[in-house]
């Protein structure tokens, strides 16, 4: 007997995105569901066009937020969404086969990410594995804000789906720039709270590490003039979030 899926995506202001999500999997699941907070342009507009599902609720971070969508959903098996990510017509055709005949309880894709113009395919960027899809009652959202991830109990099954999930990330530098402040406040913030200490002499290491790992190791002079830009922008994600934490240890403001 085929499996029904809810499709899990929660929203803020993701007017330029979201419709390419719910058309990526409106012919797949069973239910969409939007959990949305409070967003101020035509995201719910967009969303009821469709016949999403759509609730609000005010955010209380990433992790939160996307336990929170699970509690609305009404079917044994969800499929997460970001609202900028839409699933490519391989891995469409791989999630409608497990509707069919499920031999795990959940499952990893690839993440492929556009930058601005071009596909991402190294750089520390891909393959960029999540799990996105599996048995609802066998897992819950974990992590440190911003960066969630799903956790199964102990002893679940997980396979691997071809097909990538496409990621449609920042139409512009300056987006990026200004994503990196927000995300690195939110992760120093979260540091500090678990008493984790940044030194003087591990943030000129571990800023230049980032970078030779994701140009040189991971092979980002591959993606061209866009890899150096995300591998200077990864090392200047992690010089940021180290700097600010180092400035609440000293007591100091970082909004």
């Amino acid at each position: 007997m085929p499996i029904k899926i809810s499709a899990a995506i929660i929203t803020f202001n993701e007017e330029r995105n979201i419709e390419r999500c719910i058309k990526s999997v409106i012919n797949l699941v069973d239910e969409i569901v939007v959990l949305d907070s409070f967003s101020t342009d035509k995201t719910e507009e967009i969303c009821k066009k469709y016949g999403v599902k759509f609730y609000k609720h005010p955010f209380e971070g990433y992790v939160e937020q996307k336990n929170k969508v699970l509690e609305f959903c009404n079917y044994d098996w969800v499929l997460s969404l970001d609202a900028d990510e839409a699933l490519s017509e391989k891995l469409f055709e791989e999630i409608k086969k497990i509707k069919e005949n499920p031999d795990a309880d959940g499952y990893y894709f690839n993440r492929l990410t556009f930058y601005v113009k071009k596909w991402i395919k190294h750089s520390g960027w891909y393959p960029d594995r999540k799990l996105r899809l599996w048995k609802k009652e066998l897992g819950k959202w974990e992590g440190t804000n911003p960066h969630d991830f799903l956790v199964l109990k102990k002893g679940s099954k997980t396979k691997h789906l071809k097909g990538d999930l496409l990621h449609y990330s920042y139409y512009s530098i300056g987006q990026h720039v200004n994503q990196i402040n927000k995300f690195t406040t939110i992760g120093a913030q979260e540091a500090y709270k678990k008493g984790k200490k940044s030194s003087l002499v591990m943030l000129p290491l571990r800023t230049v590490f980032r970078f030779i790992r994701d140009y040189f190791i991971k092979l980002g002079f591959l993606d061209g003039y866009y890899g150096i830009v995300v591998c200077s922008m990864n090392s200047w994600s992690t010089f940021l979030k180290y700097v600010k934490l180092r400035e609440l240890q000293k007591g100091n403001e970082i909004g």
